[in-house]
């Protein structure tokens, strides 16, 4: 049976399937609209590196023990092309499996995944709780308070940044323009006009 490329709508059925924690569907969210946008900016498809941000945390509600082995076992089940179940597991490199981020792609999702939960952290702390006025000089002003945000493995961004070839600076932007796109959707318009 061949593999079926799955659209936007079924990849978000089938997060909402096995996720109904709001910070994890806009989570999801965030990371697939960076993945969008980065694909955009690289002439990639948009829609694939969309769904496969959308996907990426799919198994962690409901299996956080098993996340990523959980997902490749739900992916292969709704019959996904192997290009996207690979690039999902990639995420996960170092901490819950041993699938390297090899293409563009996923090295992008290596990358952004921790680093939109720092900029998010950022946003909020700001006087207008918004992504539309945060600057990655901002984010970066955060990332040196090791007890900000404890929970993002800044050495992840690191390593994805390096990868991917790309300054931080430019990667911090660039996450912020992308998560501009669904500020609204992820609780970040905030007091911005």
């Amino acid at each position: 049976m061949n593999a079926k490329v799955p659209t936007r709508e079924e990849a978000y059925n089938l997060l909402k399937q096995y996720n109904q924690n709001d910070s994890l569907i806009k989570h999801a969210l965030a990371v697939e609209a960076v993945m969008r946008y980065m694909a955009r900016k690289r002439g990639e498809d948009e829609e694939k590196w969309g769904v496969i941000g959308l996907i990426h945390d799919l198994d962690y509600e409901q299996f956080p023990d098993q996340h990523c082995r959980k997902t490749e076992e739900i992916l292969r089940e709704n019959n996904w092309p192997e290009e996207y179940i690979r690039a999902v597991i990639s995420h996960g490199w170092g901490l819950c499996t041993d699938v390297k981020p090899e293409t563009e792609m996923e090295k992008m999702l290596y990358a952004i995944d921790e680093l939109t939960g720092l900029v998010v952290t950022s946003a909020l702390v700001r006087p207008s709780k918004s992504i539309l006025d945060l600057k990655a000089k901002s984010v970066k002003k955060k990332w040196k308070e090791k007890r900000f945000a404890a929970g993002v493995d800044r050495s992840i961004i690191e390593n994805g940044a390096a990868m991917l070839g790309v300054e931080l600076t430019e990667l911090i932007t660039d996450t912020i323009m992308g998560m501009r796109e669904v500020a609204e959707e992820i609780g970040l318009k905030g007091d911005v006009e």
